[in-house]
């Protein structure tokens, strides 16, 4: 059963958004070369607390950080540490914030100084693949559509869906129904209603889709150690289209 929330919790998680959207852009911006994830982490932590929020990961299903740092060929879940940022390296943020008993969710990637051509295709790709599937989202559109566009423009890009991984629905809970895969079929899945709200995430790969987990339990990285990106937003379905929550 996939939840609609009302005015009154829509109004709620548009405000929990914001939040969460001003301290996505104050670490990413924070990304620099000499810098530790754990300084991201700890720079996190002092926005939260500010904020008036809590963290949506820390402790989740035992997770020990506050927002997840992956860096190059990391896809997601990265657990904050010593790892010092070097020029060149990708860096993707993924926090989430609780905010009057409701969860927001936002990632992006983003460069420590110069990178290279590939890097910035692949960064570009995903995020206009997040762009291109936020403007599909609008009541009773099937969820494939929007799962196939996303696939096609990334493989049409020559680079590599990540398949064990998926958005979702979001709300009172981190995780709610629907499972949003970035690949599917047009026709198939859940039809979208006003009030639904989603966490749209393509999460990409320069070469092979396949995943593992490193022995910390958590950080999931490319098989083939090729690089990844990854971006969402948190979108709330409206009676004539969609309004991106997790934005400034």
């Amino acid at each position: 059963m996939i939840n609609i929330k009302s005015k009154t919790e829509l109004e709620i998680m548009r405000e929990g958004g914001k939040i969460a959207a001003r301290i996505l852009k104050l670490v990413a911006d924070s990304c620099k070369q000499g810098v530790t994830t754990q300084e991201l982490d700890i720079l996190a932590v002092r926005k939260i607390k500010n904020a008036k929020v809590k963290a949506s990961f820390l402790g989740y299903a035992g997770y020990p950080a506050s927002i997840c740092v992956s860096v190059n060929s990391e896809v997601v879940h990265g657990i904050p540490g010593g790892r010092i940022l070097r020029e060149g390296d990708i860096v993707g943020i993924d926090l989430g914030i609780l905010h009057r008993g409701f969860h927001s969710d936002t990632a992006t990637t983003v460069n420590v100084g110069k990178i290279d051509f590939a890097k910035k295709e692949l960064l570009k790709i995903t995020s206009d693949a997040l762009e291109e599937a936020i403007s599909m989202v609008r009541p009773e559109i099937h969820l494939g559509d929007i799962q196939n566009r996303i696939q096609k423009i990334i493989e049409g890009a020559g680079f590599g869906v990540i398949r064990d991984l998926a958005g979702h629905g979001i709300g009172r809970n981190l995780q709610e129904m629907p499972s949003i895969p970035n690949f599917g079929k047009r026709g198939t899945g859940p039809i979208l209603k006003a009030g639904m709200v989603l966490a749209i995430e393509p999460m990409v790969s320069l070469g092979d889709w396949h995943v593992k987990i490193l022995k910390d339990g958590w950080t999931v990285t490319t098989v083939d150690g090729s690089l990844s990106a990854h971006f969402e937003h948190t979108i709330a379905v409206t009676d004539d289209g969609c309004e991106v929550l997790t934005k400034i």
